[in-house]
């Protein structure tokens, strides 16, 4: 029997931690309270200097329509196969957003020339923007063509790991002065749900009708003002809590991961002196896996808290005990059980592969488990399934080893919160005798 002990660092793991935002690990970061809504359209130049910011595992990207699709039918899909692969190239996996437009960012010419209808009038307040009508059938069959293609290309692609729902208003958040009847937004929220099957989707929490449809037909849910501590009337005080009650959605993080993003940076919640505490406790109570600070730097008398924070969002995998008999038979079952602690507040949301390796100086073999990790929710987990040693195992002393895998490579992919992790990825746990014979 063996207990490993503990760590307490910050682990940088699948799916889960600080993302960047419209660049990759490494990159410069923006300056003050600033930052950028337009994607990265080419390889971004790396900084002179190293910056201060956490390693990331999610790159967050997110595109407007007339930037991906400026001729109609002609979508500049090597724009998001560039970003995949700097993400990969960055040891980080892809979330991203198609949006149709936003303040600054006109829906593409061609669309507003297409005889689609509009929904504001020359007197409008806001007349100096194209405001679409969402009912109008044009926009479904243009927006909705440009999300299929998407899904048909990248559905399930190893190096994408979330994508938005993105359907009305600016940033296709969900809300607008122009707001369709909601089946009409059903039907927009349809498409993604047809067009990506096995990547992740986040349901934007603006609008609660579609909060609950896109969540209670598998999605996660994200929002965009975590922070948000203004007077008289606080989105953390007031809306957010209360719309999380009202529409059911406090247990979907037990299947879907829930992504949040700051309202401003870190910096301007400090310059308006909001409450660091309470804002990321709120975050960790609704079970965050994920959190875009928007590629900006944390203020530095915050360090404690956002490094606390990071060991506690997401998933935290301990090891507390292990135990096996110190001598088997080649095709014997190791009467391996283990004891581990989810110390995060969510579960891992792929289909990681637990297993466990025999390795001598000549040889070794990996041997895989049955274990449904998206089932270990914060707390213990016992598994002590039978797992053999294989029959043609050569006799000897063999190191016994622990590793969480990536369910694609079938490498090492997780960080477990106990110390020994090996160059490879394993983690040794002690020896076993192999004999043969009957």
């Amino acid at each position: 029997m063996v207990r490993p002990v503990e760590t307490q660092e910050i682990l940088v793991n699948p799916g889960m931690g600080i993302q960047t935002f419209q660049r990759y690990n490494g990159d410069a970061l923006n300056s003050g309270v600033k930052w950028s809504e337009e994607g990265p359209v080419d390889k971004l130049r790396s900084p002179a200097e190293s910056v201060d910011f956490p390693q990331s595992s999610v790159a967050y990207c997110r595109w407007h329509w007339a930037t991906l699709e400026p001729e109609q039918g002609k979508i500049r899909w090597e724009i998001i196969d560039l970003a995949l692969a700097e993400a990969r190239r960055h040891g980080q996996r892809l979330a991203i957003r198609l949006m149709p437009y936003d303040p600054d960012h006109p829906l593409p010419k061609w669309y507003r020339e297409s005889g689609a209808r509009h929904a504001n009038s020359a007197s409008a307040k806001d007349a100096n923007i194209w405001q679409p009508d969402f009912s109008d059938p044009l926009y479904f069959k243009y927006w909705s063509a440009l999300v299929t293609e998407a899904g048909r290309r990248y559905d399930g692609h190893p190096d994408l790991d979330s994508v938005d729902i993105s359907t009305v208003g600016y940033w296709g958040e969900g809300w607008s002065d122009y707001m369709p009847e909601f089946p009409v937004q059903k039907k927009l929220i349809d498409v993604y749900l047809k067009a990506f099957r096995k990547t992740p989707l986040l349901m934007n929490f603006d609008q609660p009708d579609a909060l609950v449809y896109g969540t209670s037909h598998g999605a996660g849910w994200r929002l965009d003002c975590l922070g948000d501590m203004k007077k008289p009337e606080s989105e953390m005080l007031d809306q957010y809590p209360e719309e999380i009650a009202e529409t059911g959605i406090q247990d979907v993080w037990r299947t879907a991961p829930v992504s949040l993003e700051t309202c401003g940076v870190p910096e301007s919640w400090f310059r308006a002196g909001w409450g660091v505490r309470y804002i990321l406790g709120e975050a960790l109570r609704w079970h965050v896996s994920t959190v875009n600070v928007k590629s900006s730097a944390i203020p530095k008398t915050w360090k404690t808290e956002f490094d606390d924070f990071q060991r506690k969002m997401g998933y935290r995998f301990a090891l507390r005990r292990a135990e096996w008999q110190d001598q088997i038979r080649a095709g014997e079952a190791l009467h391996l059980k283990t004891w581990w602690v989810n110390e995060g507040v969510a579960p891992i949301y792929r289909p990681f592969v637990l297993a466990f390796r025999l390795s001598s100086p000549d040889h070794f073999t990996v041997i895989r488990t049955d274990a449904d990790l998206r089932k270990w929710l914060p707390g213990d987990a016992v598994f002590e399934d039978p797992v053999f040693a294989p029959g043609d195992l050569s006799a000897g002393d063999y190191q016994l080893s622990v590793g969480i895998l990536d369910p694609t490579t079938l490498q090492p992919a997780v960080r477990l919160a106990i110390e020994g992790r090996g160059e490879d990825g394993w983690y040794p746990l002690g020896m076993i005798r192999v004999n043969q014979g009957p």
